[in-house]
């Protein structure tokens, strides 16, 4: 495909393969606010479902080292297997949330996209080092979007903290004095209440911009009318050589045809614009057709078939629904064989008197 085309000249819309071919190369609209919206939702799903148990279970853990701190060995082979097994709890606490939070990540790529395995991505570029195209990319209307997009959430995420803790303001002096297990619920409730409330916002968010991002990546594999031809040429071949193929085969059939002309029983002719060879020997289930043709070729059929001594007999309504009908090396419809019939007949027994007066 041509390289560096004018943006103002892709007015075609992709092909299948320059949106195959991009998909190889892992070139996929791709929204990060989905993906955000995703973790965000994960740590929600984390802190509702998972947070009293991890804190309870951590807070037992914490609590049998505080008191039974003068009990623990510290020695070599102890200290390796306090981390050991400490390592395990910590392991069996964590695993399940961290694994939540694991699948929702994953599942933020998948809802956009299908998998795709590709290297292109990573590959080293000189344009990623480069610093004219980093300024080119620092200034782009893409970074610009980005710059707005990130400061639009750094406002709403601000005004919802307000909106949320403000009316709270007056437990503040409250939860300073009070227990660590009403501490952690009073918490874990005023985060969960400002988490969904971002997520409200980064839903309506991360919608929009799946949107953009995919008309821009839309925009982007458009093609210029050069560029489909082009691709046209690599997948169909040029037109050209595949009219000149097609020449070469026809000229090719064709004397193939007229090589067989000789061996006809007879040439049906109308008697100038059609010729029909057929062949027919005892055994045969019907007549084939060897050639056909019209005008010049049809002439050509009856000068090879005079000069191979194969009788020309014209019936004009016979030899143009034989060549409407019949195909090279294709038996006779069953439409046509009383006519053919008389015609071989009268062949024959026009040999048969040729015969008879030698």
């Amino acid at each position: 495909m041509a390289e560096g085309s004018d943006d103002s000249e892709k007015t075609e819309d992709p092909t299948q393969k320059r949106l195959a071919d991009a998909r190889e190369k892992g070139d996929l609209p791709k929204s990060q606010e989905v993906s955000t919206w995703f973790a965000l939702a994960g740590a929600a799903l984390m802190i509702a479902i998972f947070a009293p148990t991890v804190v309870g279970s951590l807070g037992g853990l914490l609590r049998h080292f505080l008191e039974h701190a003068h009990d623990i060995p510290v020695d070599g082979l102890a200290l390796r297997v306090l981390w050991r097994d400490t390592g395990q709890s910590l392991a069996l606490i964590i695993g399940v949330p961290l694994l939540v939070l694991l699948v929702m990540a994953v599942a933020g790529n998948l809802v956009q996209n299908a998998p795709v395995l590709s290297t292109e991505p990573i590959t080293p570029k000189l344009s990623k080092i480069s610093p004219i195209s980093g300024f080119k990319r620092l200034f782009s209307s893409e970074s610009l979007v980005n710059f707005a997009k990130g400061l639009f959430k750094i406002m709403v995420v601000g005004a919802l903290m307000v909106a949320v803790l403000w009316p709270h303001k007056d437990e503040a002096d409250a939860i300073i004095f009070a227990d660590i297990t009403v501490l952690l619920v009073e918490s874990r409730v005023l985060v969960l209440q400002l988490i969904g409330a971002i997520l409200a916002v980064m839903t309506v968010v991360a919608a929009a911009d799946l949107l953009y991002q995919r008309h821009k990546w839309w925009e982007k594999q458009k093609m210029s009318l050069q560029e489909v031809k082009e691709e046209y040429k690599q997948t169909e071949g040029d037109p050209h050589i595949k009219g000149k193929i097609r020449q070469l085969r026809m000229e090719r059939s064709r004397k193939r045809m007229m090589a067989a002309v000789p061996q006809a029983t007879v040439v049906v002719t109308n008697p100038t614009h059609y010729a029909v060879a057929l062949k027919y020997e005892q055994g045969m289930p019907a007549p084939i057709c060897l050639a056909k043709g019209i005008d010049a070729l049809a002439l050509k059929i009856r000068e090879t078939a005079k000069g191979a001594d194969v009788p020309v007999v014209e019936n004009p309504p016979l030899a143009r629904a034989l060549y409407a009908a019949i195909e090279i090396d294709h038996e006779v419809p069953e439409e046509h064989f009383k006519a053919v019939a008389e015609v071989i007949g009268f062949v024959f027994r026009m040999r048969k008197r040729a015969s008879w007066r030698s």
